[in-house]
């Protein structure tokens, strides 16, 4: 991708110039401890984009071999797995490919690296828009499962599952490669206006879905009984649910407030001495692909288990 932004340059990449390309103000010296781009090396992107690759092929193995997983919350987490795997497959491509360069191990022209780089930008693209749409999905989900738990079934049926899946992913890699093919300021817009409305969305149904479940214990409370069991698995879902949002905030945060000084404040010296650390941010969003198994495994004594099961068998 060119300037204004690309999404996702490698370092050293012939398209890392969403923080190079603004340049850093004399005048910034008084903001910023650096006049230059951070920079991470390179082997760090590439030990956690495989790290990362790993962790989520992992959960997707253990979703599939278990049928106790075969669910509707189960096949959009899978999804999001997949996600984080597309951030971990461009992240690790194109860091090896950087580093074959670098080393002089391969030489490639100017035009077959743009077009590389447009597919990685392409990958990280799809992935970040179905990530938040799957969060998103996930939150209606486990909303839907404490609101109307006698009538989820025939809610959320397997084929209505299905559907949403196949529509998020055609919509992402359509959105994205329209986005890469059409790089502009509107695009950095879009992005940024599509993720403000997903968090508007996850945060109205949080409000609503734990407001009315603190009620539910109240009154539960009040009549001395225990809450059922699917109750709490139900809240146990969006608890986990809200996990995974706060890192996905921590993580891609920075990414987002990024693109939203370059729409901003392209030039001011405090915007560009922030721009200056992009690299950070890109290891930021790598993390959230590592993190992300743990929670999974973390909250789950079933995918857990599956996981030590799934692990055993490849060693």
């Amino acid at each position: 991708m060119t300037v204004p932004s690309p999404l996702w340059p490698a370092p050293g990449s012939l398209n890392a110039t969403l923080a190079s390309d603004l340049p850093i103000n004399v005048t910034n010296k008084t903001f910023c401890s650096t006049d230059w781009p951070v920079v991470i090396p390179n082997e760090l992107f590439l030990t956690l984009g495989a790290l990362s690759f790993l962790e989520n092929l992992l959960v997707v193995a253990a979703i599939v071999k278990n049928r106790n997983l075969h669910s509707p919350m189960y096949y959009f987490i899978c999804c999001l797995a997949v996600s984080d795997m597309l951030v971990s497959i461009s992240n690790v491509v194109e860091t090896f490919f950087m580093l074959l360069i670098d080393h002089g191990v391969l030489v490639v022209r100017s035009s077959t690296m743009q077009q590389m780089d447009n597919v990685m930008d392409m990958l990280i693209c799809s992935s970040l828009m179905s990530s938040l749409s799957f969060l998103s999905i996930i939150a209606i989900d486990r909303y839907i499962t404490i609101f109307y738990a006698l009538r989820y079934h025939n809610i959320m049926t397997f084929q209505r599952a299905m559907m949403i899946i196949v529509a998020v992913w055609l919509v992402s890699s359509v959105s994205s490669a329209i986005f890469i093919a059409y790089d502009s300021t509107a695009v950095i817009l879009c992005l940024v206006v599509f993720f403000l409305s997903m968090v508007i969305l996850i945060m109205a149904l949080y409000i609503h879905m734990f407001a009315l479940a603190r009620q539910h214990a109240r009154r539960i409370s009040s009549m001395q009984r225990k809450q059922s069991s699917p109750q709490f698995t139900s809240m146990k879902g969006a608890i986990t649910l809200t996990i995974l949002l706060g890192v996905f905030f921590v993580c891609w945060g920075p990414f987002f407030l990024h693109l939203i000084l370059i729409l901003t404040c392209p030039t001011h010296p405090t915007c560009t001495c922030y721009f200056s650390y992009f690299s950070l941010y890109l290891i930021l969003v790598i993390c959230n692909s590592v993190v992300d198994p743990i929670i999974y495994a973390f909250r789950s004594q079933e995918l857990r288990r599956t996981l030590k099961e799934v692990v055993f068998c490849f060693w």
